[in-house]
Order: structure tokens, then sequence, then C-alpha cells
């Protein structure tokens, strides 16, 4: 990472908002708020509502931190109300997260730099409504084979997900992403080592951290996998043979790239038992908790969690000639 120094600038971090990962937000926002302030900025937390916007002209920060999770947050909305009032921000542009943001599209954008990513299918709520639940979910059996992950399409923190190793499982896992949102996505499950691997930006250039393996206690990395102390063994890095390792980097900066993404984000990827790498889904807003990814991976890499947040906040305010 470039050298960091300490800036008097105003540095605001959005965290809560009323998405389905409200508490995870708001976690992420505290610690990266109190990573800040231990280099040395001068840094405020809010929550998102009505009374933003005056904020952001009353009391304009020299830069934005969003650590917003959830369609509310990843879907760019909120990062084209920062470029309306012209105030700079960590994180990709609008479009980009749009892009990311949905599953089916950010697996064929990576899918076309030549990535691998499992066959999949994306049906809305309707299609199954209006030509027969029962005769959809065989077609997919049929087409897809079995075990299938089946998620919303637009989500995080794996609400909504769920593995399917029987056709009898499929109804309860359709109803399960659907509260989650009105397109589900199936995919072909692919078994083998799922890592994380973040890509951060502090203005000098993309890098690819270490990877990160996750196992899971139950098998599956669910919300509480995720977010439960001891409920997941997480292993930084990874262990990779050194070719398999440059590769799951080379794919999750590709990934950044041909998405459009800036500053951060994070890629979730698969290791089959052939050593192949598969894409599965991308992060905008990663998270930032204590048993998220990106801080272990930055500890592993022997940097410090403040000094890299506060690099990227001094290469987001550059943008706009803020430094």
């Amino acid at each position: 990472m470039a050298p960091t120094s300490t800036t008097t600038g105003h540095v605001l971090v959005l965290a809560g908002g009323l998405s389905h990962e409200r508490d995870v937000s708001l976690r992420s926002g505290r610690r990266v708020a109190e990573a800040l302030r231990a280099t040395g900025l001068d840094v405020a937390e809010r929550d998102v509502d009505a009374g933003l916007l005056a904020t952001l002209r009353d009391e304009r920060p020299d830069c934005v931190v969003p650590m917003l999770h959830g369609e509310t947050g990843e879907d760019g909305a909120i990062r084209e109300i920062l470029e309306l009032l012209g105030v700079p921000y960590v994180g990709a542009p609008p479009a980009a997260c749009r892009v990311a943001f949905d599953k089916p599209v950010a697996k064929a954008v990576v899918a076309r730099a030549g990535v691998l990513t499992p066959e999949s299918v994306c049906l809305p709520h309707e299609t199954f409504r209006e030509l027969g639940a029962a005769t959809v979910m065989a077609a997919l059996v049929d087409r897809l084979g079995l075990p299938l992950m089946v998620k919303p399409t637009r989500s995080g923190s794996a609400l909504g997900c769920t593995v399917v190793r029987t056709a009898e499982q499929l109804p309860a896992a359709m109803v399960s992403a659907f509260a989650y949102g009105d397109v589900a996505l199936l995919e072909r499950f692919v078994s083998g080592m799922e890592v994380a691997v973040p890509v951060v930006d502090d203005g000098s250039g993309a890098q690819a951290l270490p990877a990160v393996a996750i196992q899971p206690d139950g098998g599956v990395y669910d919300y509480t996998a995720r977010y439960t102390a001891g409920a997941t063994e997480f292993v930084t890095p990874a262990p990779l043979s050194e070719e398999v390792a440059a590769e799951v980097a080379r794919v999750a900066l590709l990934a950044h790239e041909v998405l459009g993404l800036r500053d951060v984000s994070r890629s979730d990827l698969i290791i089959d038992d052939q050593g192949r790498v598969w894409f599965l889904e991308v992060n905008v807003a990663p998270g930032f908790t204590e048993t998220s990814t990106v801080p272990l991976a930055i500890q592993a890499a022997g940097l410090d969690l403040g000094k890299v947040c506060a690099a990227m906040v001094r290469a987001a305010a550059a943008r706009d000639g803020r430094a």
C-alpha cells in the first residue's frame, strides 16, 4: 500500500439504512470509523434517513465512506445522491454498483471476460405462478441437475440462499429466495473450497489481498455462519498452491476491472477438486465486521486496517481535488 499520512479532513461514515442487513452495516460502519479515527482522521458516523441531504449540505464532509449493505446500500442509489451533491466517496460509481449487485448480470459480464461461472437460470416469481411451480421446478432440475444453489438475484449476506440437494427441497428454497426479492437465481452447485478474495486500491493501483478460505461448521456459509463468532473457521492465507493462489487473485482483479469497480471489492469464488476457479459473485460494499473476510485479508497481508481505509479515503477525496 502507498504510504499514509494524517489529514485534517472531515470523513462521514454512512451505516445502517433500512435493508435486511442493517445490523451488519452498523457493525461494519462502527469498525471502519474506529479504525479511521486511530489514524488521526476526524470521523463522524451517521445513519441514512430523511435528514441526510441536509447534513451533507450543511456539514459537507471531505469524503463519505458508505458502509451500507443490501439493496439500499449496494444498488448505487446512495452514490447517485452523493454525485448529485458533488461529495467524494469511497467505492464504485453508481452504474458499476447496479451491474455488480445484480448477480446474473455480473456473472454474464465476468463470464464474457473468460472466467468460469456455474451454469444458472434466472426466473421471476411471476413465471412460477403463471406456468405452474411444479412444472417449472421439474424443468429446472432436469436442466441443471442437483445439487443447486438457490438465491435472490439482488441480496447480500447469504440472505434467502439455500443449497438444494433433493427435488423435494426446492419449493421451500424458492419461497426463501422470493422472500428477499422477486427474481431468483438457480445455480448449479460447485463443490470445493470457498474463498473470498478482496481487492483494494489506495490510488496506486488495484491489488488482490490474500485469499480467505471459508470453512463453516454447518457446511453452508449462510447468514448465521457469517456473523456468529466461532461459527466459521477462516484460514488466511488460504491453503492453496502458488499456481491456484495466483489464479484466484487474477480472477478477483479481473472481476474488479471488467465490472468497473473502484477502491474496494470482494469476489466470492469456489475452487473445485480439479483446481479450477469459479466466480460466484462480487460485493461492492463488503463487510468490515469482526467476522468479515476483508479485515482478515488485510491483516494477513501485514497491513493496518485503519491505514488501508485512510488511504482509500484520501484517494477518493483526490478524485475531486479534495486530498
